[in-house]
Formats: C-alpha cells, sequence, structure tokens
C-alpha cells in the first residue's frame, strides 16, 4: 500500500519540522490543511541538507551529500525512496511542478558551504538565492498551486522575503558562523569587524527587502498568506532585537526569540486583519 507509506513519509517529514524549528511549525498550522504536508516535505529535504554541511562534523560530509542529492535524484526517478523525507519531497515535487533549476540552485549553495569560507558580493547574491530564495519559490509553487501567471507575479517578493530571512540568520548565527564554521556571509565583513555603523547598514538593507516582501505577501492566496505573514512578524521581531543588541553581545552568544514571543507573532494576525493582511 503505497499510500500508507507515503503518509508515513509526510508525517515524518513535519516530525523533523517540528523537532527543528518551532518557530516554522507553529506558522505552518496557519497554513490551510490542504498544503501543510506538502510545506513539511520541502523543510524536511532541506533541513536535513543544511544538517549535514552545517552539523555532521564527525563524519565525512562531502560524501554524505553527494549520497544525499543522489539519492534524492533515484527517488524522483523512480517515485519513490526508502528515506521517508526524500520519498515526500519528491511527491511535492511531482505535484507543483516544482522547478529543478531551484533545487539545483539550493543544493549547489549547500554544496559551496562544504568547502567556501568567504563570499564576495556576486558570490553571497547566488549563495543567498540558492539557500534561502529558492526556497521560499517552492514553497510559492504549492501556495499557488500551478497558477503560473500568479507565481510569475508574486516570484519578486518571495525571492525579497527569503532573502531577508537569510540575512536576518547570518545575523544571528554570526558567532557560530565565524568562530565555529569559519565562514563569512557579509562581504563588507571580509576586510572590517562587524561595528554597529556596518550592522546598521545591513539592517537598513534587511529591512528594504522586507517593505518589498510585504507587498507581495499581502497578495498571497488565502491558502497561505496567514503563515507567511506569521513568519515575517516573528522574522520581523527578530531583526529589531538584533537590532538593539550590541556587537560585542552577538559575536559571543546566539539572539533568540522567546516562545511567548513567537506566540504574539501568530496572535497578531488576526489584528492585522483591519489592514488586510491575514
Amino acid at each position: 500500500m503505497k499510500e500508507l507509506f507515503d503518509d508515513v513519509s509526510f508525517r515524518c517529514s513535519k516530525i523533523v519540522t517540528q523537532n527543528y524549528s518551532t518557530s516554522f511549525s507553529m506558522g505552518i498550522k496557519l497554513f490551510d490543511k490542504s498544503i501543510r504536508d506538502s510545506i513539511y516535505s520541502i523543510y524536511g529535504f532541506v533541513r536535513f541538507a543544511d544538517e549535514i554541511v552545517d552539523t555532521f562534523h564527525d563524519y565525512d560530509k562531502a560524501t554524505l551529500f553527494s549520497n544525499f542529492e543522489e539519492d534524492y535524484y533515484r527517488a524522483y526517478d523512480q517515485g519513490i525512496s526508502l528515506n521517508p523525507i526524500l520519498n515526500s519531497f519528491q511527491i511535492t515535487v511531482r505535484k507543483y511542478n516544482i522547478d529543478d533549476e531551484l533545487i539545483q540552485a539550493f543544493l549547489k549553495s549547500m554544496h559551496s558551504d562544504l568547502s567556501k569560507k568567504e563570499f564576495d558580493d556576486d558570490e553571497i547574491k547566488a549563495y543567498i538565492y540558492g539557500s534561502a530564495d529558492v526556497v521560499g519559490l517552492m514553497c510559492l509553487k504549492v501556495f499557488v498551486n500551478g497558477d503560473e501567471e500568479r507565481y510569475q507575479a508574486l516570484k519578486p517578493a518571495a525571492m525579497r522575503l527569503g532573502s531577508a530571512f537569510q540575512k536576518v540568520n547570518f545575523l544571528r548565527d554570526i558567532n557560530d558562523d565565524i568562530n565555529e564554521l569559519h565562514r563569512i556571509y557579509f562581504p563588507i565583513l571580509r576586510d572590517n569587524k562587524l561595528t554597529e555603523d556596518i550592522k546598521k547598514k545591513i539592517i537598513i538593507d534587511i529591512n528594504e527587502d522586507f517593505r518589498v516582501a510585504l507587498e507581495g505577501i499581502k497578495e498571497l492566496p488565502d491558502n497561505s498568506k496567514k503563515g507567511v505573514y506569521a513568519a515575517y512578524l516573528y522574522y520581523t521581531k527578530l531583526t529589531t532585537k538584533i537590532e538593539s543588541t550590541p556587537v560585542e553581545k552577538l559575536l559571543n552568544e546566539r539572539i533568540r526569540i522567546p516562545n511567548r514571543v513567537k506566540i504574539w507573532s501568530l496572535g497578531s494576525i488576526y489584528i492585522s486583519k483591519k489592514l488586510k493582511l491575514a
């Protein structure tokens, strides 16, 4: 019974999401039930790839990643995988006709984390596109359910939202990135130390991404608007906290948002109805 195996696969992706990201899990609960499994499957796929390159330090990460990529394409070609995460993801890719270019761009960015430690302006744009923008575009494919015209119209805003999220993550994780993974994602930091002025410039850039992204969020289908807006609220709150955090603290610990604030973000979507955002 393939249907039973597929159901188990999607539930595995849900478990991965719930255990690795409380904030993302809370946001998915605001999506229409008809698309939740597909979003869980996308998260499970990108999370496992990210875990390989970022945390499995005692293992041959290059081999693990190569096997993961090969196993995905084998799953897609055969229409099944005994890896439940890959099985659920390939089903979603087929169902919503997710472009392989998006998957290739993502895998390329993850692969660069195995060896690359610094990025110039062009390289970081490509990296952010592959590591964040395309994940938003995969989700957008699910949200619009085959409406290519709507997908193309919302694509720029979805990419800006993905970029904003990734840049915020870079600032949030800058301590681990620099001190543990020895990576510098902001080109301006290749020859300069992080200062309050540099942090301010980065946050101005992030807020401009958020401004453009919000216009796209307003136009999302009802099946996903509330969930994406909740994520937007969470990340803008995190940005505000990072902005008020001294650089010395950013460079020594990971900034976190308490669960009560995450719950506030979800509750705020109801207030936003007055603004026709949710």
